[in-house]
């Protein structure tokens, strides 16, 4: 059974930073791309940051670029959001998603199609 479970949320002030993390089990992390995506109150879901499943060549959301670092530890099975320099617009409830078994090449990393698992997600809140 695929388990995602996201932790890290927490209230920050514009310009701080927070780290999430999300741990996955019930199946090979190592194998599989993942994403974070965020729902911000009232709006529908946005892909935020992907990373395949070596580490390599992680993407970014402009929204986000420059300020949020992707990572993974394929030994504690666990993914990571770096977040610096928040803004009040990044307040959302952050999700870990695995992308769908079979996808070798992701030319899309914004289309949530891909993505067959999903975490429960964790609260950031960004306020002063």
């Amino acid at each position: 059974q695929v388990q995602l479970v996201e932790s890290g949320g927490d209230l920050a002030h514009p310009g701080g930073s927070l780290r999430l993390s999300c741990v996955a089990s019930g199946f090979t992390f190592t194998s599989y791309p993942m994403s974070w995506a965020r729902q911000a109150p009232g709006k529908g879901l946005e892909w935020v940051a992907g990373i395949y499943a070596d580490g390599s060549d992680p993407r970014y959301a402009d929204s986000v670029k420059g300020r949020f670092t992707i990572s993974r530890d394929n030994t504690k099975d666990t993914l990571y959001l770096q977040m610096n320099s928040l803004q009040p617009e990044d307040t959302a409830l952050y999700y870990c998603a695995r992308v769908a078994p079979g996808t070798a090449i992701i030319a899309n990393w914004d289309r949530l199609s891909i993505y067959d698992s999903w975490g429960q997600g964790t609260q950031v809140t960004v306020s002063s």
